[in-house]
């Protein structure tokens, strides 16, 4: 049988989704998590990875077992064994033919900034921080360049092990509420720190440092070493993958809804 979970996570404290050999991950403390509800192994598959630091609003992973257990049991057994920061969300019998990642047609982030001339304290780990004002149009202007297929080899890690750097960003919106700037992202894929990259440039150009038209250049000069620095992982989420209705995995919307 193959199962399906919607996880949430805080991704302070860890190495980030992929298993390593500390076990501080994700996908370590999950997997640990569904063995000892299961009383065998299980290995997982995610919808997509996440660095350290960076969190997960509704991940989805798929497993195959042979354990037959309702839906619920799945959720309240597995939670029963991972710590307050990880928690199951829902789970759900799905076809074979599922695929966590391979079916996914898009993947969601939202990058959340607190502007403030004092650094946070409550929120610290949750959010990206500037202390200069930032000018919302000229970093709508902005990002208006990126979307759209391109090569967006300026936005990617040098460890980043992707096949290619073509990626189709479908979507960038960029909104304000009280102190804090939202950034949300859709893509088909994403290379590895390329959401961070395209943050550090996002706020130069909202800082007044760079016109609007330079992320043009940036993307144009496929090279990492035309871009701004990368911005920390402390604001970005994962808001989790978009699949195909036939599938029929519950609402994804509700799980983010708290975000600023």
């Amino acid at each position: 049988m193959r199962m399906a979970l919607g996880v949430s996570y805080g991704g302070q404290g860890y190495q980030g989704w992929q298993s390593q050999p500390s076990g501080n991950t994700i996908q370590d403390r999950l997997e640990a998590a569904l063995g000892q509800f299961a009383a065998q192994p299980i290995a997982t598959v995610c919808a997509g990875r996440t660095d350290a630091g960076v969190h997960g609003l509704m991940q989805v992973v798929h497993f195959d077992t042979a354990l037959q257990r309702e839906a619920f049991s799945w959720v309240r057994g597995t939670n029963t064994f991972l710590p307050p920061d990880i928690a199951v969300q829902w789970a759900q019998a799905v076809p074979d033919a599922f695929h966590s990642r391979a079916s996914a047609l898009a993947r969601r982030y939202a990058y959340v900034v607190l502007e403030s001339p004092v650094r946070p304290s409550v929120e610290a780990g949750r959010v990206g921080w500037v202390f200069r004002s930032l000018d919302g149009e000229a970093m709508r202007a902005a990002a208006a360049h990126l979307l759209g297929e391109h090569d967006f080899s300026s936005f990617r890690a040098s460890g980043c092990q992707a096949r290619s750097p073509v990626k189709t960003l479908g979507r960038v919106e960029i909104a304000r509420r009280g102190r804090y700037w939202r950034f949300e992202f859709e893509a088909n894929a994403f290379l590895h720190h390329m959401i961070r990259n395209i943050m550090g440039c996002l706020l130069v150009i909202g800082q007044g440092q760079q016109p609007p038209g330079w992320m043009r250049q940036v993307l144009l000069a496929r090279s990492r070493d035309a871009a701004a620095p990368t911005f920390a992982p402390d604001g970005l989420y994962f808001l989790g993958p978009v699949y195909e209705p036939l599938w029929q995995l519950p609402s994804q919307a509700a799980a983010y809804d708290w975000l600023p």
